[in-house]
């Protein structure tokens, strides 16, 4: 097993005020996805998924999966925002499936990580993003979906931030689409061969969704 994985986890906000049209639109977003990677020989090649949920608690429905293999699980919405659970477990399954580089081989590129979520945290937080911004294990990109979620509270867990005007299917739907797309771009400049540090380069965002300055 010589070549380098790209892991992509999605950690996503299954909290309450996600039920009805939102998880709905998180479910159709996830399947629409994986059906878009799966056409995308580069992606197939080196992008592994994971999920992680947090509601109450948080907890990784999927473990990180070759693409082919991968299956979407079933969202459902209820409990409270957990968000430094899901920091925290994120950084578990870093430390436990990410391989690092070692003197025979380059490890796995640096993890690409999508955080979604349409409210605040309702849990202790702060300590979980600082370290997670401190360490930079993993090319994170946040999403405030909605007016109910603070960009600039995100800002803490990363540079990266952007903005849902709100939490219409069509606009989660384009988020899901961006975010394949972003995970294309990311698994194509992987296979021709990027630097490890290099920043990565998003697509523009579409309508509905604005990068936080």
């Amino acid at each position: 097993m010589s070549s380098r994985r790209l892991p992509v986890y999605l950690v996503l906000d299954c909290s309450g005020s996600m039920s009805g049209d939102p998880i709905e639109a998180v479910n159709q977003g996830v399947k629409a996805l994986v059906a878009e990677l799966k056409s995308e020989p580069y992606a197939l090649e080196t992008a592994y998924l994971s999920v992680i949920t947090f509601e109450s608690t948080a907890q990784q429905v999927c473990p990180l999966t070759e693409l082919m293999t991968f299956q979407p699980p079933h969202f459902s919405a209820s409990g409270a925002t957990s968000m430094g659970a899901a920091l925290r477990l994120l950084s578990q399954c870093f430390d436990k499936e990410v391989q690092k580089a070692s003197e025979t081989q380059k490890g796995d590129w640096k993890p690409l990580v999508f955080l979604m979520t349409d409210g605040m945290p309702t849990d202790t937080w702060e300590n979980a993003a600082k370290e997670i911004k401190q360490k930079k294990p993993a090319n994170i990109i946040a999403c405030a979906a909605g007016s109910g979620a603070d960009e600039y509270l995100l800002k803490k867990i990363t540079e990266i931030v952007v903005k849902l005007d709100n939490l219409q299917p069509d606009t989660l739907k384009h988020f899901f689409k961006w975010v394949s797309q972003s995970v294309k771009q990311t698994s194509q400049s992987v296979a021709q061969v990027m630097a490890d540090n290099q920043p990565i380069n998003l697509p523009p965002p579409p309508q509905g969704i604005t990068i936080v300055p």
